[in-house]
Order: structure tokens, then C-alpha cells, then sequence
């Protein structure tokens, strides 16, 4: 690294990659990932993990070969969105992991798949967390992936920092909801992954309205939205409004997420394709 480097790659004039790749860890031998998306939030209740299933989803509707890295070790809530519940299997070699398909083949890793009960609770320290994380990248085997979502725990922690230094990640997508308070949240976010040199793909907002099934009006339970406000001051696009809808609770409560309607995403999507280019 050059002794000019101030370890704050957002202000950085220099012409270097150093900073981005210094602590960047190897994929297995095995595995062949072509991008990889973060879905982070700056708190917890925003809907981050339905998301990345809905991301997820979406991309292996198009035809793209998607997988979900389940980085929430505390609180992992994607493989029973998806209605996977068998422990994970080793490889010929014993060595290494292998994903869980999901009904429509998108690889999936969640630590929720390695306990006997997905009721178990994890009581580990942060830096066992984090290299459980790194574990998901290089002990398994994620053959021919288009897109792989990581689904990160809220804030900006040891899990994400570890994530964003680690793995080659393309670009983050920031999940937001209507509140105010979350304004300040989003901005938190934004200046780590500007710290951390990471792209930011855009925003969704969660929870955005609900629309009356009687009259179509879209009632704002969260009161008015600020998305507009927090992405034009933080100069971020705004991908996507996704409405509150009990059908959707329903589908992710019953393992069924990829039935779920992904067309409101078709603007995130049309992104990701375009990255692959």
C-alpha cells in the first residue's frame, strides 16, 4: 500500500487497488461466481431478507443462476422463506459444503442448515461470527452462479465490514422503510460503503404502503415517505416501492417465496443485467 494511503478509499486520489483487495479472501476452486450483491440495512424489521429472497428470485425467473449466502447468523430467517429445512452435504472429497437448491435451483447457504434445530440459538462472539462468514465463501462449493445476494445482519458491524473486506462484492442494494428515523440510518450506510469503496446499486423501500383491497387507495401506515428526500441527498437511486402485502407475508411464512410477485422489481433487475455486459 502506498504510505500516501489514508485508509479511506472514498477520498482516495490514488491510482490503486490495493486498499479494495488487500483482505480479500479466495473463493473455492470450485466455485464460479460471476457477481455478488450485498442487501444490507442500517437497522433491523426493514424486510432485508425478503429482499434478497425476492432479488434472488427475480433473477432466476430471467434465467440468471442465482444463490443466497445467508450472512445473518443470528437471525437467520432465508431458508425458511424458502421452505428449505435438509442439512447441508459434503462433496466427494469431504471437504467442502454444498448449497441447498431451493424449489426453483437457487443455491442457498444458511447456518440455520448446518444446526439440528433451525430453533437453536447462536451465542457467538463477533469475530466467530465473521469467520463463519468467510467459512460460506471459501469451504463452499458455489458451482456456475450469475448472482449470488448476500443478506447481511443490520448495521454496520463486524459481519458487513468483514464482508465488504473479504469478498468481491459488485454493489450493494440499501433496504429502507417510510419512517423518518430511517433517514439517518440509510445516510450511516451510504458513508460505510463509500468508506469501504463498495458501489451502491440504489434503495428499496419496504413496507412502502398498503393498498385497500375495496378501493385500491395505498394507505401509508408508516406515515408519509422520505425515500425521495434520502435518495436525492445521498445522490442514491431509488430501485424500487414495495407495498405491505399479506399475500407475501403469507407465501414467506409458508417456505414459498419464490411464488411471490417479483415484477415490482423489474427496475433492480434490469440493473443486473446490465452489470453482467
Amino acid at each position: 500500500m502506498s504510505e500516501k494511503c489514508d485508509n479511506n478509499c472514498s477520498n482516495c486520489d490514488l491510482e490503486c487497488n490495493e486498499r479494495k483487495t488487500e483482505f480479500q479472501v479466495a473463493a473455492n476452486e470450485k466455485s464460479k461466481i460471476k457477481k455478488v450483491i450485498g442487501i444490507v440495512s442500517g437497522k433491523g424489521g426493514v424486510g432485508k431478507s425478503f429482499i434478497t429472497s425476492l432479488s434472488a428470485t427475480a433473477m432466476q425467473k430471467k434465467g440468471y443462476a442465482s444463490a443466497v449466502l445467508d450472512a445473518d447468523i443470528t437471525g437467520p430467517s432465508i431458508p425458511k422463506m424458502f421452505g428449505v429445512n435438509e442439512m447441508v452435504k459434503l462433496d466427494e472429497t469431504e471437504k467442502f459444503m454444498l448449497p441447498v437448491l431451493s424449489k426453483s435451483g437457487i443455491k442457498i447457504m444458511s447456518l440455520n442448515l448446518l444446526m439440528p434445530s433451525s430453533t437453536d440459538p447462536v451465542v457467538w462472539r463477533g469475530p466467530v461470527i465473521a469467520g463463519a462468514v468467510k467459512q460460506f465463501w471459501t469451504d463452499v462449493i458455489w458451482q456456475d452462479v450469475d448472482y449470488m445476494f448476500i443478506d447481511m445482519p443490520p448495521g454496520t458491524g463486524d459481519v458487513p465490514l468483514t464482508v465488504f473486506q473479504s469478498l468481491p462484492v459488485d454493489g450493494i442494494i440499501i433496504v429502507s422503510s417510510p419512517q423518518q428515523l430511517v433517514s439517518m440510518i440509510v445516510t450511516k450506510a451510504v458513508k460505510m460503503a463509500q468508506v469501504m469503496n463498495i458501489p451502491i446499486i440504489g434503495i428499496v423501500e419496504n413496507m412502502s404502503y398498503l393498498q385497500c383491497p375495496e378501493c385500491g387507495n395505498k394507505i401509508k401506515l408508516f406515515g408519509e415517505s422520505h425515500i425521495d428526500e434520502i435518495s436525492r441527498e445521498n445522490n442514491i437511486e431509488l430501485l424500487a416501492r414495495i407495498p405491505l402485502d399479506p399475500e407475501s407475508a403469507m407465501l414467506c411464512d409458508n417456505g414459498k417465496v419464490e411464488e411471490c410477485n417479483t415484477d415490482i422489481l423489474e427496475n433492480l433487475t434490469n440493473i443486473l443485467v446490465n452489470m453482467q455486459n
